[in-house]
């Protein structure tokens, strides 16, 4: 295995080079040389690198996304595929059923679906198509992203596109800095289901939610169409590359940055802040609580 200094120096070429604020990447640069040239990480091992490493740059640039990564299985040298990595990734969507985990009728004809995965729009429309089809005669819906991961940004303008009534709404844009260019998402014309309107949505979220997860949760509060219930979530909000720097190290280097069309802004380092804090595992029976209030108060 490489040298500990050639590990880093390897790392800090990638974020130099790609990472979405230049000003900051040349900080971090900064930062982690002084560090290297004091002997901190001289007599690590790999792990123990990987999580000194990433204290260090988030120390320095709070970017939860921006991490030194020890992985157990021996990882290829060859230069990166990115096909083969869509479909590494489609493979593990399609382990998890895209994301979908839990689809259930709770009393008083609420609906819950439990999202683990943000899935990819095209392949995982006819499963996010199907929950939203046994959720579309319900009086109320909990979509529970408490153990969601992430996923992909156009899975995640899917997602959101069912609580909208057309394709008129502009939820965000995505800013690359390796490509210049600009991305722009918008509520999908055309979906294998009902769209859910006129009734109340609420989000559960914890702090384990992150990125994909993230921006599902932060879209539907910025448009005021979801109340969001539970914990503040990671704060991931930078769409990221990973580079493989030996057979059991990775980089992830942010590329881009999501601006909200409504804010103008993000949950990169702050999370998405809950409109009814409450613990994590408190969440399910606060919204329910918050559901049969408002029935109540409209029936009165």
């Amino acid at each position: 295995m490489p040298k500990n200094e050639e590990i880093i120096e390897q790392a800090l070429q990638q974020i130099e080079t790609g990472y979405v604020f230049p000003e900051k990447a040349e900080v971090i640069g900064s930062a982690i040389r002084e560090r290297l040239a004091s002997g901190a990480y001289a007599d690590l091992d790999g792990p123990a690198l990987c999580r000194a490493v990433t204290a260090d740059f988030q120390d320095v640039c709070p970017d939860k996304h921006l991490r030194l990564l020890w992985v157990e299985e021996p990882l290829s040298l060859e230069p990166e595929d990115q096909d083969a990595g869509r479909a590494a990734f489609l493979s593990l969507l399609r382990a998890e059923n895209h994301g979908v985990r839990r689809v259930e009728r709770l009393d008083d004809g609420v609906a819950l679906i439990e999202i683990t995965r943000i899935s990819v729009a095209d392949e995982g429309a006819a499963v996010i198509g199907a929950a939203m089809q046994l959720a579309a005669g319900s009086s109320a819906l909990v979509l529970d992203l408490r153990s969601c991961l992430g996923g992909a940004p156009e899975g995640a303008a899917m997602w959101s596109s069912y609580f909208f009534p057309d394709d008129q709404v502009h939820l965000h844009d995505i800013h690359d800095r390796t490509t210049g260019t600009t991305r722009q998402f918008w509520t999908t014309a055309h979906l294998p289901a009902p769209r859910y309107l006129d009734r109340p949505v609420y989000v559960l979220t914890s702090a384990v939610t992150f990125s994909g997860g993230e921006d599902v949760a932060y879209t539907l509060q910025a448009h005021g169409r979801a109340t969001l219930v539970g914990e503040t979530t990671r704060g991931g909000a930078h769409p990221t590359v990973r580079h493989t720097l030996t057979e059991h190290i990775q980089v992830t280097v942010p590329v881009a940055r999501t601006v909200n069309a409504v804010t103008g802004s993000n949950w990169e380092g702050v999370g998405v802040l809950p409109d009814l804090p409450v613990p994590a595992d408190q969440a399910l029976e606060t919204a329910l609580k918050a559901i049969r209030t408002a029935t109540a108060a409209a029936a009165a």
